[in-house]
Formats: C-alpha cells, sequence, structure tokens
C-alpha cells in the first residue's frame, strides 16, 4: 500500500519560521530588484494635483487638515492616503525618491500579508490533503507571481496609485487577521485579532472606496474556509461580521464628494452605457493576467460603445459569472478565487460610471491575486510538485518584463510617447505628451502638434485651449491667440481657474485691461482659493493701483502660508508697510 503525503504541521507562531523568513526574503529582494531603478521616475499626471498642488499635505502638525482634504483633489474622501503624502512631505518635500520607497515598502508588506494569508488557508482542513504539504512553495508561488507581474508597475510606479497599494494592504490584512482570529485559541486572542481585522478594514476606508467589497469578501471566505456554510459562518462570527459592514457608515460619508472626482451617476453617462463598456473592460483585465501585453499608462475617457461591438464580451462575462456561481457552490475554493476577481472589481468595473477613467490597470492589483491563486493551485493539482519549477520560471519571467515596463516610465516624455503610440486615439495622451514636450526646449512645434492631434480626436478640451494659450502667450506677437484660446478654454469650462489666471497675466500687459485681469485672479481664487499664483498674480496687479498696498501685502502673505520661502514674494512684500494691528 503506498503511503500518503504526510499531514501538514499547522504553523507554530512560537517557533521561528525559517521557511516562511526565507519566503519573505525572496520577494522582498526580487521586488526590490524589479523597482530599484524606478526612484528617479518624476511626477506623472495625478501626481502634481495629489502631490505638488496639494496644500492639505505641506502642514503635518495641521492634522484637521491633513485628515480633510478638499474633495475635488483627488485625495478627497482618502484621509489616510492623504496623511501618508503628508508624512513624506515633511520627510523629503516633494523629491520623488521618498514617495517610490514608501509605495515599493507598502508592496512588499502586501506581499508578505498576501504570502502569510495564502499560506494559513492552505492549511485549512478544506485543503490540507491535497496542498498542505507544499503549502509554502506554493504560497510563494502565488504571491511571486501576484507582486512580480508586470501589470502591477502603474501600481506601484505611479505615485498617485498609491491609494491602491494602501488599500490593498489593508484588504490583505483584514482578511489574514480574521483567519487568525478563527483559529485563536482562548478569547483573549481572539479579541485582539478580530479586532485587528476590523481596524485594518477602517483604515482601507480612509486610503479607497473598493475596501467597501472586503466585509462580503470575509464572509465568503468565512463560508468557504473555515465555517463551511454561510449559516455555520453568520453563528460563528456575525458579530464580527457586522463590525466589518458598519464601515460601510464612514466609507458612505466619506464618498460624499466622490461625484467632484468624476464617479458616481450623471447626465453625461449612463449606468447601461457604462456597464456596456465594462464587459469588454473586465475581458481585458483577464487577458491582461494572463499575456501582459501592450501595457497602457492611460486608456482614456469614457467613449459610448456600440452593442455590436461589445456583445461577445457580454457573452464571455455572463459565461465566466455563470461559470463563478457554479463553482462558489460545487468547488468552494476555486469559487472564492474566481469571486474575489469580480467582486474586488465590481465597484469600478459594473455599473457605476468612473468617467474619466473607465479601465486602468491599476485596478487589477488586487484582483490579480485570486486568478494567480487559482492558476497556481489548478496546475499543481494537475501535475504535483514537479511543476513547482516552472513557477519559479515562471515568476522570474514576469520579473523581467517588471523591470523592462518600467523602463517606459523614466520619463515623462518616455510614457506618453509609449502610451500615444499603443492608443492613437487617445485624445488626453496626446494634449498630455504635447504638455511633456513643452517642458523641452525646442520642441514648441512637437508640443503644437501633439495638441492639434488631441483636438481632432475631441474638440472639446478645454485644458489643450489653456496650454495652447501658455504657448502663443510665450510667441512675440501671438497675444491675441493667446486670449482667443483662453477665452474658449473658459467658455468650454468657466470653472477652470488655471485658466482665468492665464487670461488674468495676459490682460495684465494690455492697455487699460488691468480691471479686467484683477477680476481673472479674483476668480480664480474664489474656484480655488489656495492658488499660489493667481494670488501672486492678484498683487502684482494691485501693486499697480494707488492706495492698494494693504491688499497686496495680504495676498503676498496668503501666498508665503501657501508656499513657504518664496523669493519674489518676499521681495515685493518688503517696501511695503506693515498691516495695521
Amino acid at each position: 500500500m503506498t503511503p500518503g503525503p504526510p499531514i501538514p504541521k499547522p504553523i507554530d507562531d512560537r517557533l521561528p519560521d525559517w521557511p516562511g523568513l526565507a519566503a519573505g526574503a525572496i520577494l522582498a529582494v526580487g521586488s526590490i530588484a524589479i523597482y530599484a531603478r524606478t526612484f528617479a521616475v518624476p511626477l506623472l499626471f495625478d501626481d502634481r494635483t495629489w502631490l505638488t498642488d496639494n496644500p492639505s499635505i505641506r502642514h503635518l502638525g495641521a492634522l484637521g487638515t491633513v485628515l480633510s482634504p478638499r474633495p475635488d483633489s483627488g485625495v478627497g474622501g482618502r484621509p489616510l492616503l492623504n496623511l501618508t503624502y503628508a508624512l513624506n512631505y515633511a520627510a523629503g518635500g516633494t523629491d520623488v525618491a521618498g514617495y517610490h520607497v514608501v509605495n515599493l515598502l507598502i508592496h512588499v508588506l502586501a506581499a508578505w500579508t498576501l504570502f502569510a494569508l495564502v499560506r494559513r488557508t492552505l492549511l485549512r482542513p478544506i485543503l490540507a490533503d491535497k496542498f498542505g504539504p507544499a503549502a509554502t512553495p506554493l504560497a510563494l508561488a502565488v504571491t511571486a507571481i501576484w507582486a512580480w507581474h508586470p501589470v502591477q508597475t502603474e501600481a506601484v510606479t505611479y505615485l498617485a496609485q498609491r491609494s491602491e497599494l494602501l488599500m490593498g494592504l489593508c484588504y490583505f490584512l483584514t482578511l489574514y487577521c480574521f483567519l487568525r482570529g478563527a483559529e485563536a485559541e482562548g478569547t483573549g486572542g481572539r479579541r485582539i485579532w478580530f479586532s485587528l481585522s476590523v481596524l485594518s478594514c477602517l483604515a482601507g476606508v480612509g486610503s479607497k472606496e473598493v475596501i467597501a467589497t472586503a466585509p462580503l469578501i470575509v464572509f465568503l471566505y468565512d463560508r468557504t474556509f473555515l465555517s463551511g456554510s454561510f449559516s455555520g459562518a453568520w453563528r460563528r462570527h456575525g458579530v464580527v461580521l457586522l463590525t466589518l459592514a458598519a464601515t460601510w457608515l464612514p466609507l458612505g460619508f466619506l464618498m460624499a464628494g466622490l461625484s467632484q472626482r468624476g464617479v458616481g451617476f450623471g447626465p453625461e453617462v449612463s449606468w447601461w452605457a457604462y456597464g456596456l463598456v465594462e464587459s469588454r473592460v473586465v475581458v481585458r483585465y483577464l487577458i491582461l493576467a494572463f499575456w501582459p501585453r501592450p501595457l497602457i499608462f492611460d486608456y482614456g475617457a469614457f467613449v459610448a460603445p456600440h452593442l455590436a461591438a461589445v456583445w461577445p464580451y457580454i457573452a464571455v462575462q455572463i459565461a465566466l459569472l455563470a461559470a463563478t456561481a457554479a463553482a462558489v457552490r460545487r468547488v468552494p475554493a476555486a469559487g472564492f478565487a474566481a469571486a474575489w476577481f469580480f467582486l474586488i472589481l465590481a465597484p469600478s468595473s459594473s455599473v457605476v460610471p468612473v468617467v474619466a477613467q473607465p479601465m486602468a490597470e491599476s485596478r487589477l492589483y488586487l484582483p490579480l491575486a485570486g486568478i494567480a491563486a487559482l492558476v497556481v493551485l489548478e496546475v499543481f493539482a494537475l501535475s504535483g510538485r514537479r511543476c513547482l519549477p516552472f513557477f519559479a520560471i515562471w515568476a522570474a519571467g514576469l520579473g523581467v518584463a517588471a523591470a523592462a515596463r518600467n523602463q517606459d516610465y523614466r520619463s515623462e516624455r518616455a510614457i506618453w510617447a509609449d502610451t500615444v503610440s499603443k492608443n492613437p486615439q487617445n485624445a488626453r495622451a496626446h494634449s498630455t505628451l504635447a504638455a511633456a514636450w513643452m517642458k523641452l526646449s525646442g520642441h514648441r512645434d512637437d508640443a503644437i502638434a501633439e495638441f492639434n492631434s488631441a483636438l481632432r480626436l475631441n474638440p472639446n478640451l478645454p485644458g489643450v485651449y489653456n496650454d495652447l494659450g501658455n504657448i502663443w502667450y510665450a510667441t512675440p506677437g501671438r497675444m491675441a491667440d493667446a486670449i482667443a484660446d483662453y477665452k474658449r478654454a473658459l467658455q468650454l469650462n468657466p470653472a477652470f481657474p488655471e485658466a482665468h489666471n492665464n487670461l488674468g497675466n495676459v490682460l495684465l500687459g494690455e492697455p487699460g485691461q488691468l480691471d479686467s485681469a484683477i477680476a481673472q485672479y479674483r476668480e480664480a481664487i474664489r474656484l480655488k482659493p489656495d492658488y499660489v499664483d493667481a494670488h501672486f498674480s492678484l498683487a502684482l496687479a494691485l501693486l499697480r493701483l494707488p492706495g492698494r498696498s494693504s491688499e497686496a501685502r495680504s495676498e503676498l502673505e496668503t501666498v508665503l502660508r501657501l508656499r513657504p520661502g518664496d523669493a519674489a514674494a518676499k521681495q515685493l512684500l518688503a517696501p511695503l508697510p506693515a498691516s495695521p494691528p
């Protein structure tokens, strides 16, 4: 009689876990090798809005301001995320290296947590007979494939996607701590671990809204791997599950201003049209999980689809959802991995419109773990331990591809040129590539060509007209063109503070237009009270008027409050009379 595989021993947390420590070291070293050359990647796209143009991160001592950024700032409703940016700013200002180091650190911590979660799950009775003896190498394979996958580069390398990393870490911790609480012996240990699970979920609430699915995933995990049924999970852990669900209340409060980030229902995009688009997006996410090419930094804004173009994707998604539902009932472990993918994607890839960005590779950050686990465990179930070297080669190959993808991020021009080449119908990519060309001397014509390409694709882009106005403003004899483009930008978007400020700058140099310039500056400040450049421009304009020095002084003091150390503001402020007490 052939002996069966040895029964795995549970992890003894009192002893040194040398296999686990070795796996953790491998994951960390591999991740560092992949991302070590990204620490000089410049600020990209939303990074400036979230970092350099985000005054709420500049004074760590004003904790109330740090934890309540403006709803339209990108970090609005995400206080923990904004706090991490404030800590980075306090440590090194806007030097990008520190931000990249923190992003990578969060990613490594998430990988360690996922490894621990997968390994303990494989030692649960439902899986132990088949996978327990190889729990450590299998958990390492799942996590390495997840952590080193090229699709993760957008989340790790692009600083604004720290929200995804931080939420992902909190998500894994929520589930891991719940598992530890369920396994703990004694009431004290259970309370500690369950409390940590709830606190992790609450931290995720302050990071990104996708954490809303965590209580549902925990309930499904409990039913699948711990209690054996939904009723059993409710009887054993109903109080904890309800407490996790209660985190939806603060999440709802924080999401109150979410529409200002282009998220939510509105007249411009119907729920069903967005759902049609997302049926294609979800299938493309699955394809990228298995074949991560081409990777595109920005897929563009929402474009209404034709049903004829998306019905095959709808059919595929319906079939996959039906298979997932069947697996949840009949093959619970496999069903959980598939449900993990679909449930976590649901907030952004269902029917709630994310108009500005209906597809983003960073959204695969968490869902990819379910795909990696499902594939690794199914392959192992079919072929046994002889597939372990294949997993090592696969993970290493993904790491090499991820390092190569990171080279596309070496400069703003490089990443946007790569995006335009892969997605030439993306007007936003053309306009942002043009803005990158503007920063390089001698490339004015390249910038104009890209701006014109953007306008051919979409003639209603106020930002493009504003940027063209900036080009004409810097070109002798083209002030009339600058004024026309700034006014066109404001026709398309009257609430465009930068265009108001820029139009004010042009008018300030035109005879008899001083009052009009001041009106533009005041409107820019009304729309964006902490707009430093508009306060400075307004001060310059007020200094041209007799008897307005006290107002100018007030504006310059505001500049120095928002941008301490501004040399030009200090120089202008010095000769002005002091404000009356």
